[in-house]
């Protein structure tokens, strides 16, 4: 029996197995966060139900909800908080003690890179730096050093949507890589050895301080430009792919069936 979730064959699927060997069919929410509570028209009910306590409103009504609606996961839990065309930007993750308050497995993403498919205001980072190298360890120091010995976590996600090659049309930071160079041989080597690069200093730095769970790596863009060039560079390096879709049922059934 493991310790952790790991990930395994059941009727010939691959899925999550719980740290008691048992299946699990991971259904989390995303956006969790009470600031949404503190506006100036509802800022009472925060104060006299809760007490000013996020330890309460978690433990009171976030855990309570999630599972009577059928949840069973803590998923991304920063809340997209403005929205605009020059700044995009979310709440802060949370901590190691308020998911000891929920009680409940969870994923947890690492802000290795700033390179998602709304964010406009930083350079994109140069992988084959020490600077790269330093800022990963310390990410990884800071909340894998203290979830390592979690049961209830799942494992770590990266980046949300990077845009490897693609960029929202009113995005001027552009995609990391120009989609142009791989019209080349050398564009796609360069390519290959760039994401082999980034995928490797991430895997090294979270196994640094913690051996134990699983490597989620980055929530691609399920409809948006993905190389092989990428998803192969990831495969030795992350335990689980990961995308996302942005649509209707009806429309991701079809591409989950193929």
């Amino acid at each position: 029996m493991a310790a952790f979730f790991t990930v395994g064959r059941r009727g010939g699927r691959w899925c999550f197995i719980t740290p008691d060997a048992q299946p699990f069919w991971s259904i989390g929410m995303n956006h969790i966060d009470s600031a949404t509570l503190r506006h100036t028209e509802n800022v009472r009910v925060w104060r006299e139900k809760y007490g000013n306590s996020q330890q309460r409103w978690l433990q009171e009504t976030v855990a309570p909800d999630l599972k009577d609606w059928g949840f069973n996961t803590i998923g991304w839990t920063q809340e997209v908080v403005v929205r605009g065309k020059t700044i995009h930007r979310h709440s802060r993750n949370f901590t190691f003690e308020e998911y000891q308050w929920l009680n409940m497995p969870y994923c947890h993403l690492l802000p290795f890179t700033e390179t998602h498919q709304w964010e406009m205001e930083t350079r994109h980072p140069d992988v084959f730096s020490r600077d790269f190298e330093d800022w990963c360890d310390f990410v990884a120091r800071q909340d894998c050093g203290r979830m390592a010995d979690d049961p209830k976590l799942i494992g770590y996600f990266y980046v949300d949507c990077p845009t490897w090659v693609h960029a929202l049309p009113h995005s001027p930071k552009g995609p990391w890589f120009d989609p142009e160079k791989l019209k080349t041989d050398a564009g796609r080597c360069e390519l290959s050895r760039m994401a082999r690069r980034y995928y490797q200093v991430t895997r090294d730095a979270i196994r640094r301080y913690d051996p134990n769970h699983l490597i989620l790596g980055d929530r691609y863009e399920g409809k948006a430009a993905l190389p092989d060039e990428i998803l192969l560079a990831a495969v030795p390096y992350v335990d689980v792919l990961s995308f996302q879709y942005f649509s209707t049922p009806d429309k991701v059934c079809p591409d989950l069936q193929r």
